[in-house]
């Protein structure tokens, strides 16, 4: 056995932090926390979240509860599925969505990262692989931004090579969102796909006229254009404003994906493997969007998401940021638009303990 005996947790501050901005957040810190999990072995795996700014008190008290439910040797690194069920079923009166399900992959990221290393090969490997390496494209074009910082990034992601970039709308001006678009356009030119974000900051017939004026721009897809329980105004929008839409990332389940299917309302699915709350989830929903010949293009978590696509027949893509990349040890190569998942056990790579605040 390799038993979970102790398990940690701790905060880091990217390095790149800075006031940001969408639609419907003004965020003001990227901020992470990462779980450790430690075995009878010796053992060291880790998982991470992406947390910004909010509610740290309800995320520490969420982490510190099931830190507590894990340690003391019950469980092996292996049981994944076991620990989860046995949690949701004693997390159950206040819920299993939300910062518990949060909670709950975060350590199951962990675990998986533990389980791989103990058995010397990387995650990927250990589900069966096929691709090996996965598109990725240049995310960020934050609505806070001047002009200026706005084409510096996309310059910068066509000059490393990147083939798709995507930029945030959904201003209260959208001629504004347009203008940027077509500044993107004209710096990048027409070999780079430009994909938009709105952060369901509109509603349909804005997002609407929105879509027709960014026509003749060339938009690849259109997500999170309104709220995500508007799965009637998601049909709507895939029919009539000629442009992909995708959605998922607010998700907790696969239910939405469910509805928007039922509809013909949906072209690409991105799940969010911390909200899904885990390898397991994440992996579902996609079995759930290969079925219905749904690709695949995940939120956010690209240590994670690179490696699982290798492992689904159906991955379109990643999406990145540079958020982490100083806080750990190992970066993911990137060149000519495409992602490798790492060779080493587990996930490949560790925080940096420098960067690392314990949090009690």
């Amino acid at each position: 056995m390799n038993t979970i005996r102790e398990v940690n947790v701790y905060s880091a501050t990217s390095l790149l932090s800075r006031p940001i901005a969408d639609a419907t957040h003004e965020i003001s810190e990227i901020k992470f926390y990462i779980m450790e999990v430690i075995t009878n072995r010796g053992v060291v795996g880790q998982g991470y979240l992406l947390a910004f700014n909010y509610s740290p008190g309800g995320i520490e008290g969420a982490l510190r509860d099931i830190k507590e439910f894990a340690e003391g040797g019950r469980y092996d690194v292996s049981q994944t599925v076991r620990l989860k069920q046995d949690y949701e079923r004693e997390a159950e009166y206040f819920g299993n969505s939300g910062l518990q399900r949060w909670a709950a992959a975060v350590l199951n990221v962990a675990m998986w990262d533990a389980w791989g290393k103990t058995l010397g090969q990387p995650v990927w490997k250990l589900l069966g692989s096929g691709p090996d390496k996965v598109p990725v494209y240049g995310s960020g074009g934050w609505l806070s931004y001047s002009d200026e910082e706005l084409l510096a990034e996309v310059k910068d992601y066509k000059k490393r090579g990147f083939t798709a970039v995507k930029i945030k709308v959904g201003s209260k001006d959208i001629e504004r969102d347009v203008e940027r678009l077509k500044k993107c356009r004209e710096a990048l030119g027409e070999s780079v796909k430009i994909m938009i974000d709105a952060n369901q900051g509109l509603d349909v017939p804005t997002a609407l006229r929105l879509a027709e004026a960014a026509k003749t721009i060339g938009i690849h897809w259109f997500e999170e254009p309104i709220v995500n329980t508007d799965y009637a105004g998601y049909e709507l929008l895939r029919h009539k404003c000629g442009i992909a839409m995708a959605m998922g990332e607010r998700e907790y389940s696969t239910e939405a994906l469910k509805h928007l299917i039922s509809r013909n309302a949906l072209d690409l699915w991105q799940p969010d493997l911390i909200r899904l709350g885990g390898v397991e989830e994440w992996r579902s929903s996609a079995a759930v969007a290969q079925a219905y010949n749904i690709p695949v293009l995940p939120h956010y978590y690209t240590d994670y998401d690179v490696p699982l696509l290798c492992t689904i027949p159906n991955g379109r893509g990643a999406e990145y940021f540079a958020w982490v990349e100083d806080l750990i040890d190992s970066k993911m190569v990137i060149e000519n638009g495409f992602a490798y998942p790492r060779q080493g056990a587990g996930w490949g790579f560790q925080f940096l303990p420098q960067y690392l605040r314990e949090v009690k």
